[in-house]
């Protein structure tokens, strides 16, 4: 979800669907659906009919789902700021309606006397169908369905209409030109236009009897073959079409729907009335009439919109080439597939457990293999990193993220340097956390074990592969990692010279596998899938990048929110620590996730004037900075911030004036990710306040929030930085990827039923002096 007010624009979509190659077009007289007939061609479609079902727009008690509701209206603007014409069809009606009389009733019991045969009580209320009252449920629920949408698409600075339509509406030539007419209006506008069928004239039954549409299935194929969509989107609750129920064991997902396809319908979700049968129904009809793509997806994944239309393989879809796309479509490649990721995640285990075999001094000799072989190596490796750039700047790359991309001399060696580091501290395996004497005879210990296999997705920065890897290494796991596609030569180079290290100075007997380099989004939607051999996922990267994984695993996700580090300067700070410091924070390396992004001042500090020159130095030092109310009306900043919540990833950053201490700290609780927090002052009291109150994985006091990193934390590297709560938080070294098994030892044949009573046997649960080591 954006967390700024405006729709997420994620790494995949902007590095897929480039403002400059959409087509600005009006509607056509001619369906352009030959351009659109592939899943990649499905980027160009202009015009969007976006479907979302009763499944989707409520939760299982038949109340409006926000979080997946915002999603598909995030999805929704960022498509019309992007430049296409989109259409929604939404059910819920009804649902919502359902809710409001049951409260209605529960205030009004008289009003259970509306419907013949019906208590007081609301129970019966709840499960009547009349017509009648299904058409009381839609009147009520339409007006309340519709004030949700304009609030969530308001917030996402977009315009909604309203369009409520029966049959009648596509009745005659001259009735469907004056629709059309309205809905082109609204659309060149800019506006999305929210159509639904008008369950209060219909009673939730549709017009089935003379052949218009019997849903909003139906009816969102009826809309997007007057419009002359490009792309129909319906959303349903699971991911597309199977061969057979998707319970049932074995079913498989049918990637390109074609005519004779023999599917099984599992059982229509509660609360709609389309179902599976009326979605294939309608995307037929849809296609038949002219519709050259049509996607069956699952809605409750909160970026399924965003994934299809980049073309990526997920959903199910039909199209009018159906045959020549199954073709290509083959599902022994998707077997192949599934097959070669499983094969290198059983391989990064068995070289984490050969890892794990090697003794502490063959270990760090490998890890002064790598460090070694990438010295050795680093005019290979800056040359490919030379590849990445040249494309880079060639496809106008973002600053920031051509900034990470770029690998110099200086990063190779302060690489190396983490490397040795990392290799010369102490044996992290086997460390004792707990000794106990259970009973005589009896000895328990708790000592650290590697997680297992980590899946590690970073985005734009290849330094961070030999980082990632090293830390792996040192912590005897198995690796996979997945990086961007901007740094495609350098990742391939680095992880080349790494695996090759490991296999020569281990003597083969840990296998270059052990690392395992996977390319392709649908190589990683795969691993996603392998919670039985996957033991943990890293997401390195945006907050879209961790929510999209989150969304889509079962396997434990490590990963941090979006970086929105705080520095508060308080009325007792040293001039020239606060100018400083603030400087460094934001301009040292700004497209960090631990750079400043919003700067707090305390009121007294627009008083002395530090504000005012903290803020001059921060422009002097070529950064941007954008005010909140009180700092724009103390004459600190012009311009307004957009959000609180904004990480820029680049020179700008917010500024607002605070009371004081308390002050700064509820903002930073209230818009902060929980990444890295600091405090610039004199005042140990005051410090000591800030440190202790402040909910946040770093907390500093008179030091730049560049600091949270973890090289500079003695790490050695770091893989990421979390701000979750569960096993790791913060940077996170070796200690972050280790968990603990318990060794029970026994000189005796302990069994529980020989303790206590006769036997003499008695528990004696004392603390022995920590052994490392099994």
């Amino acid at each position: 979800m954006s967390t700024n007010g405006l729709p997420p624009v994620s790494p995949l979509l902007t590095s897929t669907l480039p403002a400059n190659n959409f087509r600005s077009c009006t509607r056509r007289q001619v369906n352009p659906g030959k351009e659109v007939e592939s899943r990649q061609k499905v980027l160009h479609a202009h015009r969007i009919v976006i479907k979302a079902g009763t499944s989707v727009v409520s939760d299982e008690r038949g109340y409006p789902s926000l979080t997946r509701l915002g999603a598909i209206v995030e999805q929704c603007a960022w498509l019309r700021k992007m430049g296409k014409e989109v259409l929604l069809v939404s059910s819920g009606a009804v649902g919502v309606g359902r809710q409001l009389l049951r409260k209605q009733q529960l205030l009004n019991s008289s009003l259970g006397q509306v419907l013949d045969g019906h208590d007081g009580n609301g129970a019966a209320l709840l499960q009547a169908k009349s017509n009648s009252y299904n058409s009381a449920c839609a009147a009520a629920g339409q007006l309340g369905l519709m004030s949700l949408y304009d609030t969530l698409f308001s917030q996402c600075d977009t315009a909604t209409s309203q369009m409520l339509l029966t049959a009648d509406d596509f009745g005659t030539p001259e009735r469907c030109r004056n629709l059309r007419y309205t809905m082109n209006t609204m659309l060149q506008l800019g506006v999305i236009p929210i159509v639904n069928e008008n369950d209060a004239v219909s009673a939730n039954q549709g017009y089935t009897k003379d052949g218009t549409f019997s849903d909003n299935d139906g009816l969102a194929a009826v809309v997007a073959q007057q419009m002359g969509a490009q792309l129909l989107v319906l959303l349903t609750d699971v991911d597309g079409v199977y061969d057979k129920a998707p319970t049932l064991p074995g079913a498989r997902i049918i990637h390109t729907y074609l005519p004779a396809t023999e599917v099984q319908i599992g059982d229509k979700s509660v609360g709609g009335r389309g179902g599976m049968s009326a979605k294939i129904s309608a995307a037929m009809r849809a296609v038949e009439a002219g519709v050259a793509s049509v996607v069956i997806a699952n809605g409750c994944n909160p970026f399924s919109i965003e994934q299809v239309c980049c073309g990526e393989k997920v959903g199910t879809l039909f199209c009018q080439n159906a045959a020549a796309m199954a073709a290509r479509d083959l599902p022994e490649e998707d077997e192949a597939l599934t097959e070669k990721v499983r094969v290198a995640a059983e391989a990064a285990r068995a070289g984490g457990r050969a890892l794990c075999q090697l003794s502490t001094e063959e270990r760090t000799q490998a890890l002064h293999a790598v460090a070694k072989a990438l010295g050795a190596r680093q005019a290979e490796v800056l040359a490919a990193n030379a590849r990445d750039m040249q494309e880079a700047e060639r496809v106008k790359l973002a600053g920031p993220l051509l900034k990470r991309l770029q690998l110099t001399p200086a990063k190779i060696q302060t690489l190396v340097d983490g490397i040795n580091s990392l290799a010369d501290q102490p044996e992290p395996i086997g460390k004792c956390m707990s000794h106990l004497e259970v009973s005589e005879g009896l000895v328990l210990k708790q000592v650290t074990t590697p997680i297992g296999v980590l899946l590690v997705v970073f985005e734009s920065r290849p330094d961070s592969l030999p980082q990632i890897a090293s830390l792996a290494l040192r912590s005897g796991n198995g690796l996979l990692l997945k990086g961007g596609k901007e740094a495609e030569h350098s990742n391939a180079c680095l992880h080349g010279i790494i695996a090759d290290a490991v296999f020569e100075s281990t003597g083969g007997r840990v296998c270059r596998e052990v690392i395992g380099l996977v390319v392709g989004r649908q190589a990683v939607a795969e691993l996603l899938k392998l919670d039985a051999l996957i033991d943990l996922v890293i997401p390195r990267g945006s907050g879209e990048l961790v929510n999209r994984i989150k969304s889509t695993t079962k396997i434990p996700v490590l990963g941090h929110a979006e970086g929105v580090c705080h520095m508060f300067i308080d009325t007792a700070a040293d001039e020239a620590k606060a100018i400083a410091l603030a400087v460094d924070a934001k301009i040292n390396y700004p497209a960090a996730c631990n750079a400043l992004e919003t700067l707090l001042v305390h009121q007294d500090c627009v008083a002395t004037g530090l504000a005012k020159k903290v803020a001059d130095a921060l422009v002097s030092a070529g950064g941007k900075v954008l005010g909140g109310p009180r700092a724009i009306a103390a004459g600190l900043a012009t311009e307004p911030t957009p959000s609180f919540k904004t990480e820029y990833g680049e020179n700008s950053l917010s500024l607002e004036v605070v009371d004081d201490a308390g002050a700064a700290i509820d903002h930073i609780h209230r818009f902060g990710s929980g990444h890295t927090e600091a405090i610039v002052t004199e005042d140990a009291a005051t410090a000591q306040s800030f440190l202790e109150r402040v909910d946040s994985a770093c907390v500093f006091h008179n030091a730049s929030t560049r600091f949270s990193d973890g090289f500079r934390f003695g790490l050695g590297a770091e893989v990421g930085i979390s701000t979750g709560r569960i096993h790791a938080r913060g940077p996170v070294g070796v200690e972050g990827l280790l968990t603990t098994k318990w060794v029970l030892r026994s000189s005796d044949a302990h069994t529980v039923a020989g303790m206590g009573g006769e036997s003499g046997r008695a528990y004696t649960h004392k603390a022995l002096d920590p052994v490392d080591g099994i």
